[in-house]
């Protein structure tokens, strides 16, 4: 159905809705009790009215949806929970599992045809990641995704199982690589009278543990975690943007503005918000598209909360982890 169409459609519903209800009403609240009831009754009549108008509405926006692409968007950094990220000043973003709960559903949307996954995230947890991106590639139609500010790592990861990647001209895109920490607190612990005893069964068990100075044999087990899960990165966004693993490798992790990005093949186009669905047109072969924001429902208080907190966070923050003992294993966040 034609915007014109649609047009047409929903104004004849609305005044078919308003003129019912307003003869219904008017017999009802007005017409039949005497003068006392009158005041009463007009009102009535217009909230009656007011409420048939907006149930036509919704019922033809149901019916003939004026949508053919939806927005999903991945903001702030990404976790199974969308608590804050690493730092103190880092905002929450939007869970994983809602995010994936989205495009799913976009998915199932008969009115949808292509998908358009909004990025302005520093990256965030390894797994969450990749769940969005699998949903991402799942979605049958065309994927693009579009960084705002921000692109990196794991939301790098995401774009990457994407059909296309765009991008703002001065967006921050890429920090492809991986690190690891750990607090290493043994010295304090000395001057504290704090010592620490091992009783673990295999001889890593305890690696990274902060009360103990780690050993050679340790330092490279943790480094070889940290190189697996670098080659895999390496791997995935390879295959999903078209590039050789070494053009990947060179780029050393470092993030580049837009421009720079789509010099080096790891950004199909430049451009703002027209552009972008100017490009979904194209993909979908038609003249233009109308998007939706596909979004979850959220508390009175979690907004609040999210508009309360600050947006700061570290640009390009690569894979970041935290190499700890016994009661927290290696977590690692893109």
């Amino acid at each position: 159905m034609s915007d014109r169409t649609r047009t047409v459609v929903t104004v004849a519903a609305v005044l078919v809705a308003a003129a019912v209800a307003g003869v219904v009403g008017w017999l009802l609240f007005v017409r039949v009790p005497g003068d006392v009831a009158d005041l009463l009754g007009v009102l009535l009549v217009i909230g009656l009215v007011v409420g048939a108008v907006r149930v036509a509405g919704r019922a033809v926006g149901n019916r003939f949806p004026g949508y053919d692409v939806a927005e999903v968007a991945v903001e702030g950094p990404i976790t199974r929970d969308g608590g804050p990220g690493p730092l103190p000043t880092s905002p929450r973003g939007t869970p994983a599992d809602d995010i994936v709960d989205q495009i799913e559903a976009a998915d199932e949307d008969g009115a949808v045809d292509a998908l358009l996954v909004k990025l302005n995230t520093p990256g965030g947890a390894v797994v969450p990641s990749d769940d969005i991106r699998r949903a991402a590639m799942a979605f049958d139609g065309p994927t693009l995704a579009y960084a705002t500010d921000t692109c990196a790592s794991g939301g790098y990861w995401i774009a990457s199982g994407c059909d296309e990647l765009w991008a703002r001209e001065a967006s921050i895109v890429g920090s492809i690589g991986v690190i690891g920490s750990r607090v290493n607190v043994s010295d304090l612990a000395d001057r504290l009278g704090v010592s620490y005893e091992r009783f673990a069964a295999g001889k890593y068990k305890d690696a990274g543990v902060a009360l103990k100075e780690m050993d050679d044999d340790e330092r490279a087990y943790l480094q070889g975690i940290i190189d697996d899960f670098y080659d895999h990165f390496v791997e995935r966004v390879a295959d999903g943007r078209d590039l050789a693993e070494d053009e990947i490798r060179d780029t050393e992790a470092r993030v580049f503005v837009g421009t720079d990005a789509h010099e080096r093949g790891l950004v199909d186009g430049l451009g703002a918000r027209d552009d972008v669905e100017a490009r979904m047109a194209d993909l979908l072969d038609r003249d233009e598209v109308s998007v939706e924001e596909f979004t979850p429902q959220q508390s009175l208080a979690a907004r609040l909360r999210g508009g309360a907190e600050s947006v700061a966070y570290a640009l390009g923050a690569g894979v970041a982890g935290r190499v700890v003992g016994d009661e927290e294993p290696l977590t690692l966040r893109f």
